[in-house]
């Protein structure tokens, strides 16, 4: 069904792998024999994870209420970080990017002991530092000035926070109308911070679904008549967001805030930012930006 797994190295002994529609970036920091058994351990689990999510497709994309069991690692990952936050409607599907991140993170971690790592897939990331390290994340989820926040090979950022061991912080996940997957909402981006990459994912998809208003200016088709297979079937999902007004974008942004602040209230999550059409709310306080929206740098970003 898809090509066999690619294996790349990149700059800074950063490594691509892609399988199909998954594709990762993973870097370590650590001994050099520490760093290479990590690496190893994760290309050598890599190729089987395409394989086992297909073979439980038809049960990863049903309702995450309807309970049914799962056998692979990776999709009782999914359902898992999904469960919490039911009764919502959502589907394991919510955290398979998150999910792939975080196995592939637990099994370098499994392998040597490393100083701090990342596995980002497609924008949702699974990091691990130790006391007294840090990594600095930027934010792109701005599409304000544009289809897509890089230019010229840069993140165009619109915020940066920096990570500790202290924070307890294991994931973060970018979601919006503007990303790879179907949304319900019309946010930009929603990036949440979570314990790890899973959670993080499931909630940046329901959070970026509620960051909502009725507008002439959005329109939406059912998601079964862009793709057969969706798992959100005849809900409507958004394909084109015009120039809204002031008020709608505010109506929208307090919408999302409302369910951001609700989960981390519930500690489902540590803090989200969510923008759309150059606003931004915060769930979590300012503090979540280490630098003001708009800011420009190149670094390992977050981003739909």
């Amino acid at each position: 069904m898809f090509a066999p797994p690619v294996l790349q190295v990149l700059e800074g002994d950063r490594l691509h792998m892609s399988h199909g529609p998954i594709d990762v970036v993973l870097k370590a920091w650590g001994n050099p024999d520490a760093v290479r058994a990590a690496y190893a351990a994760a290309w050598a689990r890599f190729p089987q994870i395409l394989p086992e999510l297909c073979d439980e497709l038809a049960a990863l994309r049903a309702p995450i209420a309807e309970g049914r069991t799962l056998e692979g690692p990776v999709a009782r990952r999914m359902s898992e970080a999904c469960r919490p936050f039911s009764p919502i409607f959502v589907t394991p599907m919510a955290a398979v990017a998150g999910a792939v991140a975080d196995e592939l993170l637990a099994l370098m971690r499994q392998a040597a002991p490393l100083a701090r790592a990342f596995v980002n897939d497609g924008g949702d990331i699974a990091v691990h530092m130790t006391p007294g390290e840090t990594l600095a994340v930027g934010i792109a989820g701005e599409y304000s000035r544009g289809d897509s926040p890089a230019l010229n090979g840069s993140l165009t950022l619109n915020g940066s926070l920096t990570l500790d061991a202290q924070a307890g912080i294991g994931g973060i996940a970018t979601s919006g109308a503007q990303g790879r997957s179907f949304s319900l909402g019309i946010a930009d981006s929603v990036t949440v911070l979570a314990s790890n990459a899973a959670s993080a994912d499931v909630a940046a998809t329901l959070i970026a679904n509620a960051v909502d208003v009725a507008s002439p200016q959005v329109t939406r088709k059912p998601a079964r008549a862009l793709d057969p297979d969706s798992d959100l079937g005849d809900r409507l999902v958004t394909v084109h967001v015009g120039k809204l007004a002031a008020q709608e974008i505010s109506e929208a942004l307090d919408a999302g805030l409302a369910r951001a602040e609700a989960f981390r209230q519930a500690r489902l999550i540590a803090g989200a930012a969510l923008m759309l059409q150059g606003a931004t709310r915060l769930a979590g306080g300012a503090s979540l930006l280490a630098e003001p929206i708009t800011a420009q740098r190149t670094g390992e970003g977050s981003s739909p």
